[in-house]
């Protein structure tokens, strides 16, 4: 089978992007013809480029045109319709460069759309207020009364909206990464909606853990992660566990102010602070924690670093949102805690801190349930499936045997 995968960015620098390539990877190994288009935009420096076709990127100020209509994306497109005539096409995110300008183009061809953020029903992709807080209103005049974005930025991006509104149509399936994403979606008339949840390379169990007593941490330094309400119930952690450390991997515009926090609560002394590394150094580095946060306040459509913490073997502690609920199984392989609870979160790390034995039977179920449901090759054969449907159809409607 022939298969077209399309998305923004062709680097490995994004949870999205890594996705693309390893299902590229994981398609290619079952014999299948499988090339990735994308934007020409290198979000981090001197990354590598490793899409097989490309279009006009930017991240400067055009941006907010070049997302609502790419010229450059859909005379790419067109070309690679007519010259290589896919089986199946695969488009994950695409309102953020490569723009509705190219589903004219697919209204005649097998394509799915995977949704891997909210830009369906919110131009912004996340389905937050400025504060953090849950937006409860439909897409329009709304953003702009919130102050979810400029008047100028609201104007090009509801035209965006209209677009991609108008022909929503090209897509035959829409995929989400979550049921609870998927509840959000259709209660905004986006429907109806299958469930695949995203993949995690498979690896073995980490080694036996061994002291001292460490919390991990991975993500963007951003508000929207949490990172404060950790440090916070990380503190009366230190007061009854002073040997027990925090490891963060990340950064971000809240660097600054995280380590003043730290600093305030006297716990500076037990953070590491990795900054950006790589996913391989990084999991050297989380190897021996006993439980790995993710204290996230917004509701996040998945959560890779939950299903990486879990195939390494580490308890997850995280809050009751988005798809966490769907990932962990409460009590046996890691704990939920509603958002900003501070007590409850350092409740949750103490009984694991002090507990290394029930640390170690969380991780070892958080493993197994890893390779049973969200291993790199579950979510290949999970898509492999519906192109072999969709193809099916079409050959159906046209006729074939």
């Amino acid at each position: 089978m022939k298969i077209l995968l399309i998305n923004d960015i062709g680097t490995a620098t994004g949870g999205a992007e890594l996705q693309m390539l390893s299902l590229r990877q994981g398609l290619r190994a079952k014999g299948h013809d499988v090339r990735l288009f994308a934007s020409s935009l290198i979000p981090v420096a001197n990354s590598e480029f490793l899409a097989d076709y490309s279009c006009f990127g930017t991240n400067t100020r055009l941006q907010v045109l070049n997302q609502t209509a790419n010229p450059s994306a859909y005379l790419a497109l067109r070309r690679i319709l007519q010259d290589w005539k896919p089986d199946v096409v695969h488009v994950r995110i695409f309102m953020g460069q490569i723009s509705p300008l190219i589903l004219p183009l697919l209204q005649d061809v097998p394509c799915i759309y995977q949704m891997a953020m909210y830009r369906a029903i919110c131009p912004k992709g996340t389905k937050t207020l400025p504060d953090g807080s849950e937006c409860q209103s439909r897409a329009g005049i709304a953003c702009l009364r919130h102050s979810c974005m400029t008047p100028q930025s609201w104007a090009v991006l509801m035209l965006q909206r209209q677009l991609w509104l108008h022909w929503r149509s090209a897509f035959d399936v829409l995929v989400a990464l979550s049921y609870g994403m998927k509840a959000k979606l259709e209660a905004e008339g986006i429907s109806p909606v299958e469930v695949v949840y995203n993949g995690v390379p498979a690896r073995r169990m980490r080694p036996p853990m061994k002291t001292p007593p460490t919390v991990a941490f991975a993500g963007r330094l951003v508000p929207e992660k949490g990172v404060d309400f950790l440090l916070r119930a990380f503190a009366p952690v230190v007061a009854q566990v002073p040997q027990a450390r925090l490891l963060i991997a990340g950064q971000g515009p809240e660097s600054a102010a995280l380590r003043i926090l730290a600093s305030e609560l006297g716990i500076l002394e037990n953070i590491t602070w990795l900054g950006h590394v790589p996913r391989e150094e990084m999991e050297r580095h989380f190897d021996g924690a006993w439980v790995q946060v993710v204290p996230s306040l917004w509701e996040e459509p998945f959560g890779n670093v939950t299903t990486e913490a879990m195939m390494r073997g580490t308890a997850v502690i995280a809050s009751a949102v988005g798809a966490q609920p769907e990932i962990i199984s409460e009590g046996k392989t890691g704990f939920l805690v509603a958002p900003n609870d501070v007590s409850a979160l350092t409740a949750a790390l103490l009984r694991l801190l002090l507990n290394q034995n029930l640390a170690e039977q969380m991780g070892q179920a958080g493993h197994q349930r890893a390779v049973t449901y969200f291993s790199e090759d579950r979510r290949t054969e999970n898509f492999l499936a519906i192109y072999e449907d969709l193809r099916a159809k079409y050959q159906y409607q046209l006729g074939w045997t």
